[in-house]
């Protein structure tokens, strides 16, 4: 049998939720008394099980239940697997849900803001993604464009609605004109504060001005890719990954784009990503295709970044982590006409 989880969120939720229940129990004269207590002996049923290492076991198969799932409900016993033909439906149709509604989060795949063009794939491995996408039209001239990229820990549900949690907050402090590394320092804050132990996020997140210059600062993600003229530069992390430590600090970073060069930015989907033998493809994978096609239009780098990783991965029995690139180009005079 595979080990149980213990984890002290999960504890908490369930004491939480048996004084609760105890509470309404005692205060309650109601016909649902029954429903109520039924309820309070599956939470003591569930703390019990955690005492004796058993929680989180699958009650059929004695192999884990999916750990997202035990962190929207703790009371739930079975894994996927021996879930009802019914359980099974409301599932699927809950996840297919929250895909739309995560695509609904992102933005335009092609975007232009004066001399900038952008454009991004995002191919989840799944329904929903813990990979994090987003673009942020300036609201006025005062401000500037402002790019991200990151990726959520864990997979699945629990880690699109992490995603979404730090579109919301990106998006509400986008237009307050808070200098990057404040930005960041705030958006960990209140990452740190809403998650539980153990769940962080990487990012880069960066503005791009309206004469070339871009100001980048990233939270333990891979490098950023400066395709220039005299070659591919890496713009590396420059603080640790949000919400692993309230108090962290951020650097900022800063480039110049000439016309025809272009920023790569990318997720552990691109660079992780594995032939048949289990070899990874790399940040030299990316560099070296990047290299090649210095002063390529953005639409035929990203094409050809995506195509080279598809070839080097394409006898993988599948597609493992979810897949984020975007191309962040700096428009010649001839491409603007």
């Amino acid at each position: 049998m595979t080990a149980a989880i213990t984890d002290p969120y999960l504890r908490e939720q369930l004491e939480k939720r048996r004084e609760e229940l105890t509470s309404v129990i005692s205060s309650s004269h109601a016909a649902g008394q029954a429903r109520l207590h039924e309820l309070l002996h599956e939470v003591d049923s569930a703390l019990q099980r955690m005492d004796l290492g058993t929680y989180g076991v699958c009650d059929v198969c004695h192999d884990p239940v999916e750990r997202e799932r035990l962190i929207a409900d703790p009371l739930i016993r079975l894994c996927i697997d021996h879930l009802t033909s019914e359980d099974r439906r409301a599932l699927e149709f809950d996840l297919e849900l929250a895909a739309r509604i995560q695509r609904g989060l992102l933005p335009q795949t092609d975007l232009r803001s004066l001399d900038w063009h952008i454009l991004y794939a995002y191919k989840p491995a799944g329904l929903v993604s813990g990979d994090y996408c987003d673009l942020i039209l300036p609201s006025s001239e005062d401000h500037e464009l402002m790019f991200l990229v990151g990726d959520v820990s864990g997979k699945g549900v629990a880690a699109s609605l992490l995603m979404s949690h730090l579109h919301a907050t990106f998006r509400s402090f986008a237009g307050t004109g808070l200098e990057l590394d404040n930005l960041l320092g705030v958006a960990n804050r209140i990452f740190c504060e809403s998650t539980i132990a153990g769940q962080y996020a990487t990012l880069i997140c960066g503005r791009a001005g309206d004469a070339g210059e871009i100001e980048i600062a990233s939270a333990g993600h891979f490098p950023a890719l400066f395709v220039a003229k005299d070659g591919v530069k890496q713009i590396r992390s420059t603080g640790v990954p949000l919400g692993m430590f309230s108090t962290s600090r951020y650097e900022v970073e800063r480039v110049r784009l000439d016309p025809g060069e272009s920023l790569l930015l990318y997720t552990d989907g691109i660079s992780e990503a594995c032939d048949s033998g289990g070899n990874e493809y790399g940040i030299t994978g990316i560099s070296r295709v990047a290299a090649e096609r210095e002063g390529w239009l953005p639409q035929e780098l990203l094409a050809a970044c995506l195509n080279d990783v598809q070839t080097f991965s394409s006898r993988a029995p599948r597609q493992a982590d979810d897949q984020t690139l975007m191309v962040i180009h700096r428009s010649a005079s001839v491409e603007l006409n």
